[in-house]
């Protein structure tokens, strides 16, 4: 592709002319494309792409196809009254599939053992114990055990449920992540909101085990309740609270890596984003908890389910917006090491003071943002930096050139 003004190559990734600044989506808006699949928009509601984007385009049928066929299973075994298969089913079928996942894509580095330590199991361990510890504290549920319809929500529930829970949780979720984000082969955004993801999953399904353990215990006849209420209890808790509990501590742990070189850490920025995820699932564990005491108990998880469902449907349009900055970060990057003028995989990389993606060799503008790099402080390097970073030979200082001019008379 080439600038309209000037002529120059530029990459595809980039939003604006590094050479003049031209924008290049005047008159048509930013890329709306997904970058991980490109036949999908990136406001949408795909779940695989969003949540597994590394090989979606190359395997789009495989995982849906896995989810698809695990959520039948959880489903039929609930209507014929299987009740221990079909929680098992569904508290564990997410993490398994996300699991072999990352393995299909070598997304560990090499490395599974560590990954899969603190990615998963710390945060699985902690979540039991902390699962254990509240749901003691706020009682039984009634769409889960008690089905006692004279029952109403109390404030210490509401407090659990609402603040407790979200803010501990999301505490835990983010402790393996962020160990493993702040090492230099998993310090990019992709990796720290992947690293999230499975983390909310892990913690979702421990979550769910403890809650409903004793019904591990009631064999194929579980009383009650209908199946219909079991299957939509089952949805709830095996499907729909690991996704937006995975998503919301993603886009958090994506924060914490942030762009550019290296891991952006403990900023106000990841602060924030641990707050909206904090949020997410205050709004998700405090609404299901105040319609759990909804009667019927089947019309209480039903509206559970719909609150999920549009608490996961506004989390995977953010969580797109969060992977589509990334993949274009990692673009022009590869761009910046090995595109004409560029660095070299050894080379230092500068990045856009202003939306810190990493700039083109002799960049005047920013690819992504379009900034004057001269108005900037990054953007006036000295002149030995400027040779590193590609910009372009180092002028000679005036001293220097008068020295050089007298020892040639001489």
């Amino acid at each position: 592709m080439s600038c309209p003004r000037c002529g120059t190559e530029l990459p595809e990734a980039g939003h604006f002319c590094h050479a003049c600044g031209h924008d290049l989506s005047a008159g048509d808006g930013a890329r709306r494309s997904f970058a991980a699949k490109p036949d999908e928009p990136v406001r949408s509601f795909r779940l695989v792409s969003s949540i597994m984007p590394k090989g979606a385009a190359e395997r789009p049928r495989t995982y849906q196809i896995a989810f698809g066929v695990s959520f039948v299973v959880a489903v039929v075994a609930a209507l014929l009254g299987a009740l221990p298969v079909a929680i098992l089913v569904a508290a564990l079928a997410i993490p398994l599939i996300y699991i072999v996942y990352l393995y299909d894509v070598n997304l560990w580095e090499d490395e599974p053992l560590p990954v899969t330590g603190l990615a998963f199991g710390l945060t699985f361990a902690l979540a039991a114990l902390f699962t254990v510890g509240w749901t003691t504290l706020r009682g039984p549920l009634v769409s889960a055990r008690a089905f006692d319809a004279a029952a109403t929500p109390t404030m210490a529930g509401v407090l659990i449920t609402a603040l407790l829970v979200p803010v501990v949780g999301e505490l835990i979720r983010q402790v393996g992540p962020v160990v493993l984000a702040a090492r230099p082969e998993f310090d990019d955004l992709m990796d720290g909101l992947t690293f999230g993801v499975i983390s909310g999953v892990a913690f979702a399904t421990a979550d769910t085990l403890v809650k409903h353990w004793d019904l591990l215990g009631q064999g194929f006849h579980a009383p009650g309740q209908s199946a219909a209420t079991w299957v939509a209890l089952l949805v709830l808790e095996g499907f729909i609270k690991p996704l937006v509990i995975g998503t919301a501590s993603g886009i958090a742990c994506a924060e914490f890596s942030g762009l550019g070189k290296g891991y952006d850490g403990f900023t106000v920025r990841y602060l924030l984003a641990v707050l909206e995820a904090v949020a997410w699932n205050a709004l998700y564990f405090g609404g299901t908890y105040l319609l759990s005491f909804v009667t019927p108990v089947w019309l209480g998880l039903v509206l559970s389910v719909v609150l999920g469902g549009v608490l996961l449907g506004a989390l995977l349009i953010r969580i797109r917006g969060v992977l589509q900055t990334g993949l274009v970060e990692a673009a022009l990057e590869a761009t910046a090491r090995h595109g004409a003028g560029g660095v070299g995989v050894e080379g230092d990389l500068t990045h856009c003071a202003s939306c810190e993606m990493p700039l083109l060799g002799g960049a005047a503008f920013c690819s992504n943002c379009g900034l004057a790099q001269k108005s900037t402080v990054r953007g006036r390097l000295h002149p030995q930096r400027a040779v590193l970073a590609g910009a372009g030979p180092a002028p000679t200082a005036p001293d220097d050139a008068r020295n050089d001019d007298l020892e040639a008379r001489s």
